[in-house]
Parts: structure tokens; C-alpha cells; sequence
């Protein structure tokens, strides 16, 4: 893929001048069709490392994501941006819903949002391999990665049950993403999703522009937090407690 290509879609359809930390090569190994496991912090730029290659890729993105919510967000700001983008939920009416079907299987989207239960439904499954005989499918890209894990804090049957979709189109790259998983998790993500060749990438964690201090509880607290909050009123300042009453 001509890098020119790829820095002028960032900064046509995302703004962006350059990339973040690691962006680059995973993008780079999407276009390159590599399995992938990614773990990056909250706020660290996953969704553009597969929002991105979908412009650039012929085909449709499929993107899994746990919450609708998250879908509807993600969805406004690739329109905003002039992204071809949609998401189909239990929320819509199938009305909706089949219009949205119908405009995938026309080529006209780019991505599409569903959750772990519509992906696996027979009905839609069906539809992926009308898509993918129509237009192509580009990638399966994983939001929330670690709920595959029963090894994990936040384990759903749904995602366990993806590999089907792996199994049914074994040439579709996979792109797993999450902010949180163990190397136990990172191993059980892996083997369940059966990822191939895949590279893994893990983003520092580290936020230089916090500053964590503990202290114990005592006569003084009330005081010492009082004189933290007048050396620089305009800082923000988040105080974990044990309990309302404390």
C-alpha cells in the first residue's frame, strides 16, 4: 500500500496529521492481512486502526462491539467525518434494519457495527456470505477483546462463540482490541479465536500526567487533602475511598 495513500486518509477523513505510538503498524499489518491482538489504554486510538484500513481495503469491515451505545457513537463520528458507517442493533426496526442490509450488500458502507449475538444468528450469518460473494469482506475487527476469556473480568458466551465466524471465512483477518487483558487472557484469546501468524501489540499503560499517591488514614487526612487542594486549585484531583462514610 502507497503510504502516501495512507497518510492522506488520515488527514482527510480523521484530521490527523501523523499517528499515534504503534498506530502505523498495525494499520500497516491490516493492510497486510495479519491476524492481530492489540492491547491499548483507554483513549490510546484503537478504533482508528481499523477504521482507517477499511477505506483503504476493498470490501466490508465488520466491526463486533458489546454496546450499543458505543456503536451509536462510533457510527455519528465516522459520518461526521464523510465515512460510509452503520450499525444494525435489537434498537432499529426491520424496516431500518433491512435497509441497512440492503446498502451493505450494495457495496455502499464501509463498516458496520453489530453485537456479538446478531453476528452469530443465522440470519445474518447469511448475510455475510451474500456480502462477501457481492463485495467482499475485508476484516473482522473485535472490540472488547477480553470478554472471549473466561480467564477475564468481564466473560461473555456470545464472543466465546465467534470462532464460528473464523471457521466459516478462514481467510478473513481478525483484529482483536482491548485496554485490559493478562497474558493469561492474551493466550486464551488467541486460542479461541485460533489466530494465525498474529502479531501482538502492547501500548504502554503508563500516563505520565498522573501522579498516584497513597496515604494512610488518619487525624490529619482531612487537612493534608485540604493543602493538596489549594497548591494548584485549577488541577484536577481524583480521591479513592473505602466507603461513602470515610
Amino acid at each position: 500500500m502507497d503510504p502516501n495513500r495512507v497518510e492522506w486518509t488520515l488527514k482527510q477523513h480523521f484530521g490527523h496529521t501523523g499517528f499515534r505510538s504503534g498506530q502505523r503498524e498495525i494499520v500497516e499489518r491490516v493492510l497486510e492481512g495479519r491476524d492481530q491482538l492489540i492491547l491499548m489504554p483507554t483513549g490510546g486510538g484503537k478504533s482508528l486502526t481499523y477504521q482507517l484500513p477499511a477505506l483503504l481495503l476493498p470490501g466490508l469491515t465488520v466491526v463486533v462491539s458489546p454496546l450499543i451505545a458505543l456503536m451509536h457513537d462510533q457510527v455519528d463520528r465516522l459520518r461526521d467525518n464523510g465515512i460510509a458507517a452503520a450499525f444494525i442493533n435489537s434498537s432499529m426496526s426491520s424496516q431500518e434494519r433491512a435497509r441497512r442490509e440492503q446498502a451493505a450488500l450494495r457495496g455502499e458502507l464501509k463498516l458496520l457495527y453489530v453485537a456479538p449475538e446478531r453476528l452469530l444468528s443465522e440470519g445474518f450469518l447469511e448475510l455475510l456470505d451474500q456480502i462477501k460473494e457481492r463485495v467482499g469482506l475485508s476484516l473482522l475487527a473485535i472490540d472488547e477483546a477480553h470478554c472471549i476469556s473466561e480467564w477475564g473480568h468481564d466473560f461473555r458466551p456470545e464472543y466465546r462463540k465467534i470462532v464460528q465466524v473464523r471457521r466459516r471465512y478462514p481467510d478473513l483477518p481478525v483484529l482483536c482490541l482491548t485496554a485490559t487483558a493478562t497474558e493469561r487472557v492474551r493466550e486464551d484469546i488467541v486460542r479461541q479465536l485460533a489466530l494465525k501468524d498474529h502479531y501482538l501489540h502492547v501500548a504502554s499503560f503508563n500516563r505520565p500526567n498522573l501522579y498516584y499517591d497513597v496515604r494512610t488514614k488518619d487525624k490529619r487526612s482531612f487537612a493534608e487533602l485540604l493543602g493538596l487542594l489549594e497548591e494548584d486549585p485549577q488541577a484536577p484531583v481524583i480521591v479513592y475511598c473505602q466507603s461513602r462514610k470515610s
